[in-house]
């Protein structure tokens, strides 16, 4: 039994045992190479999701009917991210054991390490959707294994080579790129392609991790790392429209770094982007 948070997400607050789906927040930006604040997202995206309404007209679907336990905030050790990935794989497992299924709220992206490694445990054919502006696939970053530049070459190390299908890509090292071609399924600039890709893992086991400056700055400034040049936020609805064809067994919603943006509107893509996804994956 697991105790509901006293700041839930609009719309999140059905009991855990009756919960299909169980959200919970991840507050540690410890390993951002660029400007940190994302461990200050989970709080301000439950806060302001008060300004939303829990119907979306996109789907015609309810989160108040949708049963969402919001777990509240992870604590996690500043300075350790090995013993923060620690803690969020043991909380994972929990939810999973439970047969719910895991959305985490970021946090920088590294810590989607944690639930991919539970998922890859508990599904042998677990493929994963990532939606990005970076690559990620570095090997290390400053001499780290476990940075937010590495989490997808470690998330190769548990699923394979084929399994990772990379969208909105526009930044990352040469070599990083190269290396994808014969390891991942990399789709530069844009989300062309990914029709045909939801298409072909219809049945399988699916991971979804969106870092949300795969969206243009333009739309989305609050983040550590903006990146011009990405998608707008009709096309990540159109993404997100798409996974329900989808056996999704998890998510998670990466790098909002609300304080970069005072007028709010990152914050509100934040929360829009959740709700939509979370209506998403649960049938």
């Amino acid at each position: 039994m697991m105790n509901k948070s006293t700041m839930t997400f609009i719309g999140c607050e059905e009991e855990f045992d009756d919960a299909k789906l169980v959200l919970f927040g991840a507050p540690f930006d410890g390993t951002t190479s660029f400007r940190p604040g994302t461990r200050f997202a989970p709080t301000v995206i439950r806060n302001e999701s008060y300004g939303l309404e829990t119907y979306s007209p996109y789907q015609d679907r309810d989160l108040e009917d949708s049963k969402v336990f919001d777990a509240g905030d992870l604590e996690l050790t500043f300075g350790n991210p090995k013993r923060v990935l620690d803690t969020i794989e043991a909380f994972t497992r929990k939810i999973v054991e439970a047969k719910k299924l895991p959305v985490m709220i970021g946090g920088e992206h590294l810590l989607s390490y944690s639930p991919i490694k539970v998922l890859s445990e508990t599904y042998e054919d677990l493929h994963i959707i990532q939606l990005d502006a970076h690559t990620d696939l570095r090997d290390d970053y400053a001499g780290e294994k476990l940075s937010h530049a590495t989490v997808m070459k470690r998330a190769w190390e548990f699923v394979g080579d084929g399994r990772i299908y990379q969208f909105g890509i526009r930044s990352g090292l040469k070599e990083e790129f190269k290396w994808a071609e014969t390891h991942t399924q990399l789709n530069k600039f844009t989300l062309e392609g990914l029709k045909e890709a939801v298409a072909s893992l219809k049945g399988k086991p699916v991971y979804i991790t969106i870092d949300l400056d795969v969206l243009d700055p333009s739309v989305f400034p609050g983040t550590g790392t903006p990146e011009p040049g990405g998608i707008t936020f009709h096309d990540l609805q159109d993404a997100i429209l798409m996974f329900r064809d989808l056996n999704v067994v998890g998510a998670d919603v990466v790098e909002l770094s609300p304080h970069y943006d005072q007028t709010g509107k990152s914050t509100a893509v934040a929360c829009k982007t959740l709700r939509e996804l979370m209506l998403a994956i649960t049938k």
